[in-house]
């Protein structure tokens, strides 16, 4: 096990993908990599890996899509792994137990890393940034969008997810631009109805009516219409998750 990775959080993530939320993994994993596809038009990534890979959702619609010849995936879960393993996933190469910051490839091996909803899990972010750099050209993450004025009052909820980083759009270009990565594309995106009703009316079990399903939509519109009509700064201000592509350059962490 790596010296980085602490084991209480190794143990907490072992049995992670044996429980039943499947279908909640993959309703959100359809959106995240809808999200992945928007941010890489400008690319033709032939060599892709996920870096946390989970129970391989993501990877799934990744597949349907024909994102790459070839898709890769690491997980420091051993049921994440044997989740993905039983995908059977046409353009799945290859899937490994990693410690969760050494990546078992050499210098520049792929053209693209994954990292979706893994970096608000990381205990040291900027020692997983530089060697996902080291062996990719191209870096797309996620990240949810949690910070809200207040969070600090919130914080057995979020720790109860795992989440023990947050960001914002600013907060994040910062830490990926201070590690020598040039920003190419983003994308702010608020959670789908379909996702909240699903949390709400399956995962939470609250009682579904046609009042509640339309808030609902009436939220989800009202927040929409209004990102367009005041800009990114509104936009940022709504958004659940951000997305961003990078590419790696030529420069590290230069201070002074």
């Amino acid at each position: 096990m790596s010296e980085f990775l602490t084991e209480s959080v190794k143990t907490a993530y072992d049995q992670f993908y044996t429980n039943d939320q499947s279908n909640w993994r993959m309703l959100g994993a359809k959106y995240k990599a809808q999200n992945i596809l928007d941010v890489c038009q400008s690319i033709k990534p032939r060599k892709v890996l996920e870096v946390g890979a989970g129970d391989g959702s993501i990877l799934h619609f990744l597949d349907q899509a024909n994102f790459a010849p070839e898709l890769y995936a690491l997980e420091i879960a051993q049921s994440g792994v044997d989740q993905i393993r039983g995908r059977n996933l046409s353009s799945l190469k290859e899937v490994q137990v990693f410690d969760g910051y050494r990546i078992p490839y050499e210098d520049n091996s792929f053209d693209l890393i994954v990292l979706s909803h893994v970096l608000e899990h990381v205990e040291h972010e900027r020692i997983l940034i530089r060697e996902l750099k080291r062996v990719a050209r191209y870096i797309v993450i996620e990240v949810p969008k949690d910070y809200r004025y207040g969070v600090d009052k919130r914080i057995n909820h979020f720790l109860s997810y795992g989440h023990i980083n947050m960001y914002t759009p600013t907060s994040l270009r910062f830490l990926l631009q201070s590690e020598g990565l040039k920003i190419l594309g983003d994308k702010l995106s608020l959670t789908d109805p379909e996702i909240t009703k699903f949390s709400e009316f399956v995962i939470q079990k609250k009682g579904k009516s046609f009042v509640k399903n339309a808030k609902i939509n009436v939220i989800y519109k009202t927040k929409k219409v209004l990102g367009n009509i005041f800009g990114k700064k509104k936009r940022e201000q709504f958004a659940n998750a951000y997305t961003v592509l990078t590419e790696k350059s030529d420069q590290s962490l230069h201070i002074f």
